[in-house]
Order: structure tokens, then C-alpha cells, then sequence
């Protein structure tokens, strides 16, 4: 897991300092959808928000601080995600 928080270090250093919903997909290369942040928006399980002429965009260091904690890295043998 060090090895994902190293990265999302490295990546905070080259991203906006805020990112708007609509280009999270973009700056994070796919990683995940605005479409999937809306949904966990709306469950109240999304990164923190904020919101700049009614869209909703995030701050880039909390955005990656909630990106990291629902990264996990499969041990040898699992075949599933962690819940």
C-alpha cells in the first residue's frame, strides 16, 4: 500500500489545487468516474466537496486523502475486494 500513497503524493505535486468534478476522470487518468463520484456524493461516502458557481469540484489534497483510503492492495491469494 506504501507504494499507492507514494504515487498519489508524487501526482498531488503536478494536479490544480482544486479539480472540478467533471475533469476528475481526466486528471486522475481513469481512475475514477464523475459519474461514480456523484453516486457517492449523493450516499454520503465522497470525498469532501465543494461547491464554485453550483458544480461541485474538490480540493486536490483531500480528493487524493479519500482516494487513498479506499485503496487496498490484494495479498496473495485473495480473489476479492475488501469490504
Amino acid at each position: 500500500m506504501r507504494k499507492v500513497q507514494t504515487s498519489l503524493v508524487d501526482l498531488a505535486e503536478k494536479l490544480p489545487p482544486i479539480i472540478s468534478r467533471s475533469h476528475v476522470e481526466k486528471f486522475l487518468g481513469g481512475v475514477i468516474s464523475s459519474k461514480s463520484l456523484a453516486n457517492l456524493d449523493s450516499l454520503g461516502e465522497g470525498p469532501p466537496k465543494i461547491k464554485i458557481s453550483g458544480k461541485v469540484a474538490y480540493r486536490t489534497e483531500e480528493l487524493l486523502t479519500w482516494l487513498s483510503t479506499r485503496s487496498f492492495a490484494f495479498e496473495k491469494g485473495d480473489t476479492h475486494a475488501p469490504r
